[in-house]
């Protein structure tokens, strides 16, 4: 079986659709007619030594991030919150950075 090739141009003028390939394969990204990358979705990256070469996390993040993902879960489950979509998700978090970054700069 044949790896998935897309052209820059395509990947761009075509995002979703790169994105969703991705998903389920690997995707060589090429730029006149030359490989210059690839996607993988994160689940496959995962699997590699990629997040330990690529995210620089401070000592204790893993055990912050579950215990705060515990924790959110918990309020969800027991009806304390809810989940949120992606755009309200997204418009609370720019509003608490305003306002953090407004109290920093006063």
């Amino acid at each position: 079986m044949a790896m998935k090739v897309m052209s820059a141009r395509d990947a761009k003028n075509r995002f979703g659709e790169f994105l969703d390939s991705a998903r389920r394969e690997p995707v060589v990204v090429t730029k006149n007619n030359r490989p210059v990358g690839i996607m993988i979705s994160i689940e496959d990256a995962a699997d590699t030594l990629l997040p330990e070469l690529l995210l620089d996390k401070d000592p204790g993040y893993d055990g912050w991030l579950f215990d705060k993902v515990s924790a959110t879960l918990a309020r969800v489950d027991s009806g304390e919150t809810r989940l949120r979509g992606h755009g309200e998700a997204m418009a609370l978090l720019k509003e608490r950075l305003r306002v953090r970054s407004a109290g920093k700069t006063s």
